[in-house]
């Protein structure tokens, strides 16, 4: 494995020199993982002024300690997010995990005398990621996984004595269902092998069972019941219908089942399942919105779950004994994610996220309605009240619903220091292509904002989540341009508004968002004065051929099975790597190596053609990242070279426009 990678890293950075050699003697330079092409030195101002938005924090719930005693947290004060310790409201954050890699996914052991965590870690973005445990007593941590294989879904019995996990190691593309005692985490049972994606969700109260998943797309999955001693599978609410389903969690008196699913309906709603009698009550009939999240109270009285109202969290808490609804008190607009009931059953531990204010850890009283705020991140010493809080509007686009015209949703947000003329727009295309932008806090954004007068819009193109499940399939296989067209439509609306100028216009997106961004430039090149792809598809035959083996089905779902010569010929003619000649505005391009999702080659390869055709490429690698940039280091200097790239050729005089 460790050779194969090798390899393939030397492989990669052969084509970086050939390509820079053929194709216009791009200078190429190495800082440190970092290999640069094309991008000039960033001039100070940009380094200086991004000090501040770089340096901002955000905190995020990880788990309660069994006693009650304080709770983890993640948040970065180095070069990578790590778990803190906070025991009390704005209490010191005590830094308990120092890896040069990202950490993520801290989940205690239920054992109060006792306490642990359960955390995972990758190296470089690979993705691979193994399971570790942390003793808080000792310090001491180990490694549970085999090192080698996709590692997951960590969880707890409700004793304590043993964890389940999800492991690719059987054949390296199915996700198989372990159990292992933490005192012998090497003797790890497989109690489910099954072909396709599988994760362990919750233990039943007695830990005799659990409750797997199997996931197909976000338009279909299967919950069962896995009886852990006969290895039976029992699938819960079976039905001929295609079901989505989100949450999965056993009632405390283990007589049902709480889930999310879009059963008869188009969101997911959040519903209670009788194990005795198996029929499923809807609990939320009267909110057509999604619900996202929802936690119970280790003693079954309360119920929490948050909704997705047009990109909006709202919060809701029930008194199931009572069968109420509880008051709230006032929570600011915006995003509420990381439920979680303290042990004592009387407090709910959440994060809330605002476009003024990052990521931070509250705490609601049950009883006393209070919202007490327990972490608070640095900001960079900004003065967040004067960011900007974006408008929703809807456009229309080329098709109709009911014979009236699809409106598509979309944030806008508008500097508010202008100098009274039109202002240039960065259109931000989210990736997924399930995905949804919601209103949060991005520094970047607001720096785009306050720092260079641009105006960003972010719309939610069909085939976006949150909007209802026929809206998500709108942009599925043969469809998949139409996602395009609505941003063509975008452009319209743009040109339509007397504060907006048409003529300076730039696009930006990754992932899948990198592709609609390179597809973008190809379609609406004249249209267009520059592009910004962040780990893009730009060939979806060779992105289904390359990405790793345990995510090539999930996405042939998505987007269309390449082996079907009608479907590899689509395909093909729709990718931007057949259609880069179109493309003549210029490109900053980021890609990490080892990234198993959207693979590195596909960045080479646009980068390639493009230069091949005479375009313009910035292009930044990291040899230390994956999907994004997760390391500070390389972050910074990314958005740095964003921020350069959209002085030079979005506000400056620099573009070709040929």
């Amino acid at each position: 494995m460790k050779r194969a990678r090798a390899q393939r890293i030397i492989c990669l950075l052969f084509v970086l020199i050939v390509t820079s050699f053929l194709y216009g003697q791009v200078e190429r330079i190495e800082k440190g993982n970092l290999v640069i092409e094309g991008i000039p030195e960033i001039p100070a101002h940009i380094q200086e002024r991004m000090l501040q938005y770089q340096n901002i924090r955000s905190a995020s719930l990880q788990d309660w300690h069994p006693g009650g005693e304080g709770m983890l947290i993640s948040t970065r004060f180095g070069e990578t997010r790590q778990i803190h310790w906070v025991k009390t409201p704005l209490g010191a954050r005590q830094q308990i995990t120092f890896f040069a890699e990202p950490v993520g996914g801290a989940n205690m052991r239920p054992v109060a005398d006792d306490p642990g965590f359960l955390f995972s870690k990758d190296v470089g973005g690979s993705e691979f990621y193994q399971l570790f445990y942390f003793d808080m007593e000792t310090g001491i941590y180990q490694m549970l996984t085999d090192g080698k294989s996709r590692n997951g879904f960590g969880l707890w019995s409700n004793h304590g004595d043993r964890f389940s996990y999800y492991s690719t190691k059987r054949n390296g593309r199915d996700w198989d269902v372990f159990v292992a005692d933490l005192a012998q985490p090497e003797q790890a049972q497989a109690a489910l092998e099954k072909t396709g994606t599988w994760v362990a969700v919750d233990w039943s109260p007695d830990d005799s069972r659990l409750i797997v998943f199997n996931y197909v797309s976000i338009n279909e999955s299967y919950p069962y019941i896995l009886d852990l001693e006969t290895k039976e599978l029992t699938q819960i609410n079976p039905s001929e219908e295609k079901i989505a389903y989100g949450g999965v969690m056993w009632a405390k008196d283990g007589k049902g089942i709480y889930l999310t699913s879009d059963e008869n309906s188009e969101f997911q709603r959040l519903q209670y399942y009788n194990l005795e009698t198996q029929q499923t009550e809807v609990l939320t009939e009267d909110i057509s919105w999604d619900v996202n999240s929802f936690d119970l109270s280790d003693d079954g009285k309360f119920l929490a779950f948050v909704t997705n109202e047009g990109g909006i969290s709202k919060l809701h808490l029930w008194d199931l004994e009572s069968e109420t609804e509880q008051g709230l008190p006032d929570i600011p607009v915006g995003q509420i994610y990381g439920l979680e009931f303290h042990p004592d059953n009387s407090r709910l531990g959440m994060v809330l996220n605002t476009p003024q204010t990052p990521g931070d850890v509250f705490v609601l009283d049950i009883a006393n309605r209070k919202l007490t705020r327990w972490t608070k991140s640095e900001v960079g010493g900004l003065n967040t009240d004067n960011f900007v809080v974006p408008e929703l509007i809807h456009y229309e686009t080329f098709d109709e619903v009911d014979g009236e015209p699809r409106m598509i949703p979309a944030f806008y947000y508008r500097p508010n220091n202008t100098s009274g003329q039109p202002l240039p727009v960065l259109i931000s295309i989210h990736g997924g292509p399930e995905g949804q932008y919601r209103p949060f806090f991005s520094w970047s954004f607001q720096y785009y904002l306050n720092e260079l007068g641009i105006a960003v819009l972010a719309p939610n193109v069909r085939g976006s989540a949150g909007y209802g499940k026929s809206y998500v399939k709108l942009d599925n296989a043969y469809k998949r341009e139409d996602s395009v067209k609505d941003i063509g439509k975008l452009l319209d609306w743009i040109e339509k508004q007397p504060d907006l100028d048409a003529n300076r216009v730039a696009v930006i997106g990754g992932s899948y968002g990198g592709y609609m961004v390179l597809s973008s430039m190809f379609h609406y090149n004249d249209r267009l004065r520059c592009g910004v792809d962040i780990v893009g598809i730009s060939n979806f035959v060779t992105f289904l051929e390359n990405t790793k083996d345990y995510r090539r089905d999930l996405r042939r779902v998505e987007y269309g099975d390449e082996r079907d010569p009608k479907m590899h010929e689509f395909l093909n003619e729709i990718s931007p790597t057949t259609n880069a000649h179109k493309i003549t505005k210029p490109m900053l391009i980021a890609q990490g190596l080892n990234d198993p999702r959207v693979p590195a080659s596909e960045s080479e390869q646009m980068v390639e053609v493009i230069r091949e055709n005479g375009g313009t490429v910035w292009y930044l690698l990291a040899k230390d990242e994956g999907h994004g940039f997760r390391k500070k280091s390389n972050r910074d200097y990314y958005y740095n070279a964003v921020a350069l790239f959209l002085e030079t050729f979005l506000l400056g005089e620099r573009t070709s426009m040929r």
